[in-house]
């Protein structure tokens, strides 16, 4: 009997997995907050992988600013949070500060709408299709996501 209810409580947390993996809704999936005034929840629904833990997911917040040809970047700190009573991550970018820029002599002095990321700490989360990313950030604020794989060749150190 006691190998019954194992079965059925292991098969019941694979069912109830899949169902978070194929929820058409954050709804459907935790109750995550509502985004406060002056902030979005932005969410990222992840594919199925084979080994997930080769993947990671780096999340490019940032705003689309007038720039030359200096190199500019946005600060920030990306905050885990957990949905209390449920265990699940949510993400929180409190504020974003700059734009910085290099401060080179630009020869054309032409100037265009280009993406400029946020970066600081906690932009790369671990990999999980099972639950969706789930973000807080200012309203002026856009999300984008790319992913990264590890290879599959694994190099060794040498003593010096």
């Amino acid at each position: 009997m006691g190998s019954l209810t194992l079965n059925t409580t292991v098969g019941l947390i694979v069912a109830g997995l899949s169902t978070m993996a194929n929820a058409e809704k954050l709804e459907d999936v935790a109750p995550f907050p509502k985004a406060e005034s002056g902030f979005t929840r932005q969410v990222i629904h992840l594919a199925p992988q084979t080994a997930e833990d080769s993947f990671k997911v780096e999340i490019l917040a940032g705003k689309t600013l007038t720039v030359d040809c200096n190199r500019q970047r946005l600060g920030g700190m990306l905050e885990e949070k957990n949905l209390e009573g449920w265990g699940y991550p949510f993400y929180r970018l409190e504020k974003v500060i700059g734009p910085m820029s290099t401060l080179m002599a630009c020869p054309d002095g032409k100037s265009k709408q280009d993406f400029v990321p946020v970066v600081g700490d906690g932009f790369m989360l671990r990999y999980n299709s099972k639950l969706p990313i789930v973000l807080y950030v200012p309203k002026d604020v856009e999300v984008r996501y790319r992913i990264w794989s590890a290879s599959s060749t694994v190099e060794k150190a040498v003593q010096e």
